[in-house]
């Protein structure tokens, strides 16, 4: 086998990263297809199969592996497009999904409405039984309540059914026998068991996880069986892996099984990529796309991970994933001039469909794009190497508009969609940095996507910034991402303990049964011994705390030791002060949920830096252009390089435009790119 692949598919282009044994990485693009995505995905693995020179039967059978991050899930949520649902709760607890956690988030925000539940309650049906905090079984599960909601349930038209019983996670026998009861009465529903999606003490997040995860059950299922047809068909005989939202990778079945793990999942590959390519322990990742900008970080050399992501616009997701914080920014947002007169971009974006005006599509509207290809940020005749030929006319004829309805000129207008466009990213940037207590020009910036090199300098530039990497791949970075990334599991299990009375053998004999479940996904991943690894992680508070954290463990041997609690303490006391600035080391600390991940490693786990030759001489420009530079007061003619012509070690002073095939970068004055050994472009500021 000759090649691995990686693919992530956006609002706007699909992305191929192919990696050649021997060889540095390639990237190829083409437009999404929302509503087929299946079809994108195999449209640019025939150009890819086309790029190398084969058949796409012939460059399949080549193919060791497909990665691949999806948005499917995602964007069947933020549409609103997931199948209707039915929510088996217990009685006198029907509106878990309405209730929330109360107080609610951002209380002082005027402007939100409380949101309607995930679930509504005319398909909400609670039954009777009751299992205690203890796990001891107060009433009997009531069955014939079971029966009567599959009943409702069929009146209803639901297409999947989740159920969330109180303290299942500690005996889920009532969950079990309800699960029975259904598969009886109506064998081909999916079922969504909160005991086995998301076992944690929280009832809210626990059942808001098993809701969201069974009404993606006939989305995601129907996508992966397509994509796998489809692969099959074309002659693709070998292992086919999906990005999860915590950061690794997963068999097709294994998500399908819990196609919540999918949510989000496209943009947590981009800070393992970054974490791939520097060293630097603390990093900020960006990553402009077609229609969102998404941020992460790395911090001590470890992506940070949250328990509170949000789905667009008002619900959690229930369980743990990578933290990536996203806005409506992106080379297709749309700029509008509000009833105010005052111009706002996105988060409408044009996306592949018709796209910006200057695709010639059939869009009319301006967009981030058109405004880079007035300002001639965007050559039209370079766009995707060559690939796709822009129309300039039409560019100006949408910013048009705007400038007339603001009363400035072409230019103008131009320029300011696009540094509009900027503050609204440097602000997802400042809401992970300067809302955290963390200080941006602290962290190294890795820049992704294939829109964010024309606006990378100028945030740079307002966030004070001394230096920041645009990689080779940066159009492809979460592409890149999934091949660079481990296989993921997780088993969790929740389990009550504090520091004044730790029950070890209790603690151990969980840990012992979750990594009993790890080893059976190995098996099912046919994931070698020799590349299999556990992580452990424990969710904990303070007595009196109201909300967890997660804290992770170094545990050899993979249990606790008499001698092992102080070390526990001292790491959750160490988390909590890195998290909220202080810590009370004379506190009780309360342990609640384990959790032991399954890591089958790629191989790929740092950054392999070379040094960097010194004289090597400053390829020659390729050309000179009108480009818009605000510190040179407007249109200067600056040069224009070409990337492929920059070798390692080779400087290039701004102002100056660098071409790459996939990716246009602007070096505003002060700014020089030094390309590294993998053709990656270290910027430093004066």
């Amino acid at each position: 086998m000759t090649y691995s692949v990686g693919i992530d598919i956006g609002g706007t282009f699909t992305d191929c990263v192919v990696m050649e044994a021997g060889k540095a990485p390639r990237i190829l693009k083409c437009p999404s297809t929302p509503g087929e995505f299946e079809r994108g995905f195999m449209d640019v693995l025939g150009v890819a199969a086309e790029h190398y020179g084969k058949s796409l039967s012939g460059f399949l059978k080549e193919v060791a592996s497909i990665v691949h991050g999806t948005t499917v899930s995602t964007n069947a949520l933020v549409v609103g497009n997931t199948a209707p649902v039915g929510l088996i709760a217990t009685e006198g607890h029907p509106d878990i999904l309405t209730l929330r956690e109360a107080p609610r988030k951002r209380p002082w925000n005027w402007k939100l409405d409380f949101p309607d539940p995930f679930v509504p309650r005319n398909r909400t049906f609670p039954v009777g039984g009751r299992i205690d905090a203890q796990g001891k079984e107060v009433s009997p599960l009531v069955e014939s309540d079971v029966r009567e909601a599959v009943a409702h349930f069929r009146k209803a038209g639901v297409e999947a059914i989740a159920i969330s019983l109180l303290w299942s996670i500690v005996n889920p026998s009532h969950e079990l026998r309800a699960l029975e009861i259904v598969r009886q009465l109506w064998p081909e529903l999916p079922v969504s068991l909160s005991h086995e999606v998301n076992p944690i003490p929280r009832e809210y997040r626990r059942t808001i996880s098993t809701a969201i995860d069974a009404s993606l059950r006939p989305v995601v299922g129907a996508y992966v069986g397509a994509l796998d047809r489809a692969l099959r068909k074309a002659g693709y005989e070998n292992r086919l892996l999906i990005a999860n939202c915590v950061g690794g990778m997963m068999p097709p079945d294994e998500i399908v099984a819990k196609p919540i793990y999918s949510v989000m999942s496209g943009p947590t590959l981009a800070p393992i990529a970054a974490r791939h390519l520097t060293r630097d322990p603390d990093v900020i990742v960006v990553d402009m796309g077609g229609t969102t900008f998404d941020v992460s970080a790395v911090r001590g050399g470890q992506i940070v991970v949250t328990p509170e992501a949000l789905i667009f616009p008002h619900d959690l997701l229930g369980l743990p994933k990578v933290d990536v914080r996203s806005v409506g920014a992106g080379g297709g947002s749309v700029a509008w001039v509000d009833v105010g007169g005052l111009l706002r971009v996105g988060p409408n974006s044009a996306g592949a469909r018709p796209g910006p005006a200057c695709y010639g599509a059939g869009g009319t509207e301006a967009t981030v794009t058109d405004a880079n290809v007035v300002l001639g940020i965007i050559d039209p005749d370079f766009f995707l190497g060559g690939r796709i030929k822009l129309r300039r006319d039409l560019a100006e004829q949408a910013v048009g508009r705007i400038a007339a309805r603001l009363g400035v000129g072409l230019v103008e207008a131009a320029y300011a969609i696009y540094t509009t466009c900027n503050h609204n990213m440097i602000a997802a940037i400042e809401d992970i940095t300067v809302n955290e207590g963390i200080n941006p020009r602290d962290s190294y910036l890795v820049s992704g996507g294939g829109a964010t090199a024309c606006h990378i300098a100028e945030m740079a530039d307002v966030l004070g910034l001394k230096s920041f990497m645009i990689p080779k791949l940066s159009a492809g970075l979460s592409a890149f991402g999934g091949l660079v990334s481990d296989i993921r599991w997780e088993a969790v299990g929740s389990l009550h303990t504090d520091s004044r009375q730790f029950d070890a053998d209790a603690v151990n004999g969980l840990l012992d049964r979750l990594r009993r479940r790890c080893d059976g996904f190995f098996e099912r991943a046919q994931v070698p011994p020799a590349q299999r690894a556990y992580e452990y992680a424990f969710m904990g508070r303070y007595e009196y705390q109201a909300w967890e954290i997660e804290v992770p463990l170094d545990l050899e041997g993979g249990s606790i030791g008499p001698k092992d609690l102080a070390v526990l303490v001292a790491s959750f006391n160490q988390m909590h002060e890195r998290i909220y600035g202080i810590k009370d080391e004379s506190n009780i600390v309360e342990f609640v949920t384990w959790k032991v991940t399954a890591v089958g490693a790629s191989g790929h786990r740092t950054a392999s830096v070379a040094a960097n030759p010194a004289g090597v001489p400053v390829p020659a420009p390729k050309s000179r252009r009108r480009v818009y530079v605000h510190r040179l007061g407007g249109m200067a003619e600056i040069p224009v390089f070409d990337g492929a012509a920059c070798a390692p070690g080779a400087a290039i002073a701004g102002p100056a435009i660098i071409e790459e095939s996939t990716t246009t970068i602007l070096l505003l004055p002060g700014m020089t790119a030094t390309a590294d050994a993998s053709g990656n472009y270290r910027v430093t500021v004066e």
